[in-house]
């Protein structure tokens, strides 16, 4: 969790402010996954602080879209790349989605286990 914190906080994702009157923050948690080797045995442990859409009330939010890749797509590009006999990797990026453009003001809880000495910053 401290790790995904410090990548926000170098990448200028946000910062901490005073909540500014009349504004309501929106609440987060933590998403645990395990990443696991071929064999079973443990790779690594992945979090995230997320923003908790089960509490948002219609009209409270825009409409968002996830990039996401047509299979085809993929079927393709794995065709050129055994046509030409190119080497493939996969790799993990970190923190690849920290640096969407928002055209509104968005105010968020702290994430939970992460406290600042005034009870009224927000991110």
């Amino acid at each position: 969790m401290a790790e995904e914190i410090a990548a926000s906080e170098k990448n200028e994702t946000w910062s901490i402010e005073t909540l500014p009157l009349g504004k309501k923050p929106i609440s987060r948690k933590w998403v645990y996954q395990v990443k696991y080797n071929a064999d079973g045995s443990i790779q690594r442990y992945k979090t995230w602080s997320v923003i908790r859409g089960d509490h948002q009330v219609g009209g409270d939010y825009n409409e968002t879209r996830a990039p996401v890749v047509e299979i085809m797509s993929v079927h393709i590009f794995l065709s050129v790349e055994v046509a030409r006999g190119w080497k493939l990797h996969q790799m993990d990026v970190n923190n690849a989605f920290l640096h969407g453009d928002l055209e509104e003001e968005v105010f968020m809880k702290l994430p939970p286990g992460f406290h600042y000495s005034d009870s009224n910053e927000v991110c």
